[in-house]
C-alpha cells in the first residue's frame, strides 16, 4: 500500500517569517505600539501651546494690542517694568503669597500632625470640614468673604486691600496644605519613632530629628502648592481687593485694552522660575537617594 507523504502548508501565519503584514495592518500595530507616548506629546502640546504663545509675543513689537504679530524686539524684556502697574502688581501678588504661602503652611502642618497624631472631639468632622473651601466655588467663597469684610471688618476699621486679601488667600490654601501635609505624615512608619525614643530620646528631640526631617519634602510641597494658588488667584481676589492690584488683576485690566507684552515678559518669567524650581527638587531629592542607597 503506497503511503503518500503530506504536502508542506504554504500559508504564512504571523509568527512565520514569511508573514508580510499589509501596510494598513503595520499602521494599526505600529498605532498600537507607540499609543501612549502620543497620547502623552498631544498632552504636553496642549498644555504648553498658551505657555509657547505667552513667550513668542513677548517679543511682539505690537502697537495698540498685543494680538496680531508685528515683528522683532528686545524692548520688552529690556524693560518689563515700563507699562504702569506691572511690576507693582507684581510685588504685591510675590509679597500676598510669601505671606499667606508660611502662614498657611505653619498652621497646616500643625494641623495635619493634630488630625493624624491625636485624638479629639470633632476629629471626623474637622476632615470633612477641611475640604469644604477645596470643593465651594471660588466666586461663592469670594461673594461670602467680602461680605464679611464689608459688614464686619469695617466696623474695627479694617477696610478691603491688602489685608483682606492676605486673609482670604491663607483661607482657601490651608486646606490644600493640611491634605498634603496629611497625606506624608499618614505614610510614615511610626516604628522609627519609636525607636528613637527607645533610643532616650525626647518627644522634641524625635520630632525635630526624626519627624520634620521625614514630612519636609511634604511640607515644601504644599508651600509651593500654597504659593502657586496664592500668586493665581484671581476670582477671589478681585472680591476683596478693594482698590489694590494684583498681577491677576492687572492682566485682567489689561486684557480689556489689549495686554502688553511686558505682562508676556512677566508671566513667563515666573513660569521659568518655577519649572526650575521643581528640577532643583528633583535634583535634590535625586541627590539624596542615591547617598541613601550608598
Amino acid at each position: 500500500m503506497a503511503t503518500t507523504t503530506p504536502r508542506p502548508d504554504t500559508t504564512s501565519t504571523p509568527s512565520s517569517p514569511a508573514y508580510r503584514p499589509s501596510a494598513a495592518k503595520r499602521a494599526q500595530l505600529w498605532l498600537a505600539n507607540h499609543f501612549a507616548m502620543l497620547s502623552a506629546i498631544l498632552v504636553l502640546l496642549y498644555l504648553f501651546l498658551p505657555v509657547a504663545y505667552t513667550f513668542v509675543f513677548s517679543f511682539n513689537d505690537h502697537g495698540k494690542t498685543n494680538i496680531v504679530w508685528q515683528g522683532f524686539t528686545w524692548k520688552h524684556w529690556q524693560d518689563p517694568c515700563r507699562v504702569a502697574g506691572a511690576c507693582e502688581s507684581l510685588v504685591t501678588s510675590l509679597q500676598v503669597g510669601a505671606i499667606s504661602t508660611v502662614v498657611a503652611t505653619v498652621l497646616g502642618t500643625l494641623m495635619a500632625l493634630a488630625m493624624v497624631r491625636y485624638r479629639f472631639r470633632g476629629k471626623a468632622a474637622s476632615n470633612v470640614l477641611i475640604f469644604v473651601p477645596m470643593a465651594t466655588p471660588e466666586i461663592v467663597m469670594g461673594a461670602a468673604l467680602l461680605t464679611i469684610f464689608v459688614q464686619g471688618f469695617s466696623n474695627i476699621g479694617i477696610h478691603l486691600g491688602f489685608g483682606t486679601i492676605v486673609f482670604a488667600h491663607i483661607m482657601f490654601c490651608l486646606s490644600f496644605v493640611v491634605v498634603t501635609v496629611k497625606a506624608r505624615i499618614q505614610s510614615l512608619d511610626p516604628r522609627i519613632e519609636e525607636a528613637a525614643q527607645d533610643l532616650y530620646a525626647s518627644p522634641m528631640q524625635t520630632f525635630w530629628k526624626v519627624t520634620f526631617p521625614l514630612i519636609l519634602p511634604g511640607i515644601a510641597g504644599a508651600a509651593m502648592l500654597a504659593f502657586s494658588l496664592s500668586f493665581d488667584d484671581f476670582i477671589i481676589t478681585n472680591f476683596v481687593s478693594g482698590n489694590e492690584s494684583t498681577f491677576p488683576k492687572f492682566v485682567y485690566v489689561a486684557s480689556r485694552r489689549g495686554i502688553p507684552a511686558e505682562a508676556n515678559v512677566i508671566g513667563f518669567s515666573m513660569f521659568l522660575l518655577a519649572v526650575l524650581l521643581v528640577i532643583g527638587a528633583q535634583v535634590v531629592g535625586s541627590m539624596r537617594a542615591s547617598r541613601q542607597k550608598q
